[in-house]
């Protein structure tokens, strides 16, 4: 594997021909991606049982997830960066081995604070192992091979969440909830093994390492502010003057970190890679894939538990599918993105969405509702590999970190959206007794997914312009 160097100051990790165990190191990157993903809908089926045995309310229940999340999404900009500067196979590895003993700590868990600590600790280790994970995805695979590569990742990471239930129900129901995270311990020791093995050893030359950390500091608390509003929007309503407050400290701290941009010597980011328009393209292709697969997971996982009273292991079973459609429909798109472009791939993957999140929602029964959130999850991994494809098609190989960095915000930004305003139209369902929110909730969905297919045919192009890596 040679390397080559770019311009005074870039890091670099770049191949003059393709490293022959390039596939190996992509499924074990990706399965360490599907780990991270699992890990947040696998609690929601496990939660019930974590707040009988631990004795938790509401308010910390609620923290079990959003402590994940919310460190995951806020340190994610920061651990994208980390891995062009320090190196993505170390900072992998330091990913892998921080979620592996946080999954531990929750496991072994005696109270709730412990278990809200290992959440934070399991959101630091996804913070930095996902960004720098799909920076050696970007890296290591280029052209045709790279777009099949992006759809190999999305497929995985896409049917997480769907996974997440069914093993989240399994496991629960089976062994307990402690072994949904004891689960993790023995496979990222073994991913950290086989990383360690068949990653190759980077060579950095830089004019210097040093990392912007007053701008890693301000990226992180106003992304963190900005998702604990998304969070708590579900929770207090949209209009609760703390959340007010945190979206104006939100605002605030991205100014003072545009600022910090442009006046630091050795800056976090290139601004500049906001302003390319695959960039943005696949940003908001990202934001609403993760949106909608989110309110397919929440919505059906609250009409099958709670509406119909079907329990964890049949909950997750019913989401088989929804897994399978979800693998299904990137492996597809993968194929498809070539001959149709970008823009109509992107525009086919929302209105299947539309079409299968409108029909479930004016047609609920749990057989339509089964098969309505299947095609839905199908639309959504169309999505994936579009947005992917589209925000780092071509991307250099000194921008890989921090470019997979945005693009895993973002990521976290749609689920804590989907998630929220998801809860809001369907409080009235959440709280018993009646179909109504549900339904309104599924049309809602289907009706964003259908004026985002609009806006991406106006803002997608067929495909990203080339970036040199020179």
């Amino acid at each position: 594997m040679e390397d080559r160097m770019t311009s005074p100051g870039q890091a670099i990790i770049a191949t003059s021909s393709p490293h022959p165990r390039r596939w190996g190191i992509l499924w074990l990157l990706a399965t360490a991606q599907l780990m991270l993903i699992l890990d947040i809908t696998v609690v929601a089926i496990a939660l019930p049982h974590m707040g009988a045995e631990l004795g938790l309310a509401r308010e910390p229940l609620t923290w079990i997830i959003s402590a994940y999340t919310l460190t995951f999404g806020g340190l994610m900009l920061l651990g994208g960066r980390l891995a062009d500067v320090v190196g993505a196979r170390t900072i992998v590895l330091i990913g892998v081995g921080i979620f592996t003993v946080a999954s531990l700590t929750i496991g072994l868990a005696p109270d709730g604070a412990f278990a809200i600590a290992g959440r934070v600790a399991q959101g630091v280790g996804a913070a930095l192992l996902s960004p720098s994970a799909l920076s050696w995805v970007v890296t290591l695979f280029d052209g045709k091979e790279r777009a099949k590569a992006l759809g190999i990742w999305s497929a995985l990471g896409g049917g997480g969440a769907a996974l997440g239930v069914l093993v989240g129900g399994v496991v629960t129901a089976l062994a307990g909830w402690r072994w949904a995270f004891f689960l993790n311990v023995p496979i990222g020791l073994a991913l950290f093994i086989a990383l360690i093995v068949l990653l190759p050893k980077s060579i950095r030359r830089t004019s210097s390492r040093s990392i912007d950390l007053l701008g890693g500091l301000l990226a992180t608390a106003a992304t963190g502010a900005l998702i604990w509003a998304i969070i708590n929007a579900g929770e207090l309503g949209a209009w609760h003057w703390a959340n007010g407050v945190a979206v104006l400290v939100s605002l605030l701290l991205y100014g003072m970190f545009i600022i910090r941009q442009r006046t630091a010597k050795t800056p976090l980011m290139d601004l500049g890679i906001l302003t390319r328009r695959p960039v943005t393209a696949g940003i908001f292709l990202i934001f609403m894939a993760t949106a909608l697969m989110i309110a397919v997971f929440f919505l059906g996982s609250f009409y099958f538990q709670q509406h119909l009273g079907y329990g964890p292991l049949v909950t997750g079973l019913l989401f088989l599918p929804v897994a399978i459609a979800t693998m299904v429909g990137a492996n597809l798109a993968g194929t498809l993105a070539a001959r149709i472009g970008l823009p109509a791939l992107a525009a086919a993957g929302l209105v299947v969405a539309a079409i299968g999140l409108g029909v479930t929602g004016l047609w609920l029964h749990p057989v339509v509702a089964t098969i309505g959130i299947a095609v839905a999850a199908a639309g959504t991994g169309v999505l994936f590999v579009a947005a992917s494809a589209s925000a780092l098609g071509n991307v250099a190989p000194h921008e890989a970190g921090i470019a997979s960095g945005i693009v895993s915000t973002f990521h976290e930004f749609g689920a804590s959206t989907g998630a929220a305003v998801m809860s809001s139209v369907a409080a009235v369902s959440l709280a018993g007794g009646t179909t109504i929110g549900f339904s309104s909730a599924l049309i809602v969905a289907g009706i964003a997914a259908l004026v985002a297919a609009v806006i991406a045919v106006m803002i997608t192009p067929r495909a990203p312009k080339s970036v040199s890596a020179n």
